[in-house]
């Protein structure tokens, strides 16, 4: 979940950082070339001073003092380009020059420089000239009149490279990238840190609930941390999962105390059937069907009795040799497979170990090899291998029986169930649910497919590495 829930907290959190950096991005290139601006304001208030009471456009009209203006104006404005690279002119409004360094320099051959003009002799001062960005080489043209009894006499402009400008612009926007990366960083692990602290009660409730639907029933949620939310969640889980270990024990311990009551008062019953068997002619039909169905039942009864210690019992997983076990089993099965003309045959590890509960594990192989050994007929073979794959230890029992087909698959394991084919084998329908429900309490599981040719394959699998808890036991 937090691969899906953090990418979008980090897309949130770009946006709006980004939606500030923009506008502080545009705000920090405006104030510095308003900086410029000003300063070229004031230059420009030192020339229009000297060219303010230049009148006189020749030389020989002129007065003295007039020529002295013009000359002091002359040198200000060429030390002014010497220094500082900034072309600079007064010039009237005609467009004639008065004076203007270099010479032959005429800013209304540009476009930007003739708006500048045309605006300072609508009395308006360039304070505020279109925007330099680092990506553009325009130089800045700074223009303001010169107003003499009212009236617009001249025009002062200045034209500024921009190199120190835009590199200044970019220089605040990299300190701003920097900034908004550190703050990006911050958002992150903030981001981080907040998705575990919301998403950890989660992942710990699910993992309660898997096990619970393992069959690990005491799997409890410390509600410790997260949101107020998710603590009344795993609080009502708590409940919830009280509640139903509560009810499945109920039942297990009415399973349990029905089918014990019931074996006393069944084996009192047979017992009866066997004394008034011997009252009867021999090879009564009923009596022997009355006993069979007695017999069957009380099988039924131990099954049951069988399934609800399985699903009380507490498997403590340890390191096993399955290889081992299974010969075990086979060897305590093997009088029963040869009065039935069945052969079993070993293959697979001659030597394996897995983490198992060897009692648990020996009953559901019994159960296992029990079904495999009623389903197949006389002169066939009942094949059994142990193998290991990467974390697992698997036993597979393979038998030569009827088989069963796709839709019986998906129900075989089901308590009680038996394929209608075959209702004629003894049986309850319980063993490999029993078989099933000690795996399952021991880390295993069991699983069935169709065997080749004929037949079913039942695979019971247990872990190689040592559970958590079975770790710490250990």
């Amino acid at each position: 979940m937090r691969t899906r829930l953090l990418p979008l907290l980090i897309v949130l959190m770009t946006g709006i950082l980004l939606a500030l950096a923009v506008p502080l991005a545009g705000r920090i290139a405006q104030q510095d070339q308003q900086h410029v601006v000003v300063d070229r304001m004031d230059d420009i208030a030192r020339f229009a001073s000297l060219g303010l009471y230049v009148t006189s456009r020749s030389e020989g009209a002129a007065t003295p003092e007039e020529r002295d203006r013009r000359r002091a104006l002359e040198q200000e404005l060429a030390r002014y380009q010497s220094v500082y690279g900034i072309r600079a002119g007064v010039f009237y409004r005609d467009h004639g020059v008065m004076e203007a360094a270099p010479g032959g320099w005429r800013p209304t051959d540009t476009a930007e420089g003739l708006r500048a003009f045309n605006e300072a002799l609508a009395s308006r001062p360039s304070r505020d000239p279109r925007q330099v960005w680092p990506w553009q080489s325009r130089p800045l043209t700074v223009a303001s009149p010169v107003v003499r009894d009212g009236d617009v006499v001249a025009v002062v402009i200045t034209e500024s490279p921009t190199g120190k400008l835009r590199s200044r612009i970019l220089t605040g926007w990299l300190w701003l990238g920097a900034g908004i990366a550190a703050a990006m960083l911050l958002a992150v692990a903030a981001a981080f840190r907040l998705t575990g602290w919301v998403l950890r009660p989660v992942r710990i409730l699910d993992k309660a609930t898997h096990d619970i639907a393992t069959g690990r029933l005491k799997s409890r949620v410390a509600a410790g941390g997260g949101p107020p939310e998710l603590q009344r969640l795993a609080r009502s889980f708590n409940e919830m999962a009280d509640h139903v270990e509560d009810v499945l024990d109920q039942q297990r311990d009415f399973v349990a105390d029905a089918s014990h009551q019931l074996r006393n008062p069944l084996a009192a019953l047979l017992l009866r059937i066997e004394l008034l068997k011997l009252e009867l002619p021999e090879g009564n039909e009923e009596i022997a069907s009355v006993q069979t169905e007695g017999k069957r039942l009380a099988k039924v009864l131990d099954d049951l009795l069988d399934l609800a210690l399985a699903e009380h019992a507490a498997a403590v997983p340890q390191l096993t040799d399955v290889a081992a076990l299974v010969d075990e089993r086979l060897a305590a099965w093997g009088a029963l497979a040869a009065g039935r003309g069945v052969a079993l045959a070993r293959g697979g590890n001659g030597a394996v170990t897995a983490w198992a509960d060897p009692v648990t594990l020996s009953s559901a192989l019994d159960a296992v090899v029990d079904n495999a050994l009623k389903f197949t007929p006389a002169g066939a073979r009942v094949a059994v291998s142990v193998v290991a794959r990467g974390e697992e230890v698997t036993v597979t029992v393979a038998d030569a029986g009827p088989g069963l087909t796709p839709e019986e698959l998906e129900r075989v394991g089901d308590r009680f169930w038996r394929s209608g084919r075959h209702q004629n084998v003894g049986g309850s329908g319980l063993g490999l649910s029993i078989a099933r429900r000690l795996l399952a309490a021991a880390g295993g599981r069991i699983d069935f497919a169709a065997n080749e040719p004929t037949g079913l394959r039942v695979a019971v699998t247990v872990p190689r590495s040592a559970p958590s808890d079975a770790g710490a036991e250990a």
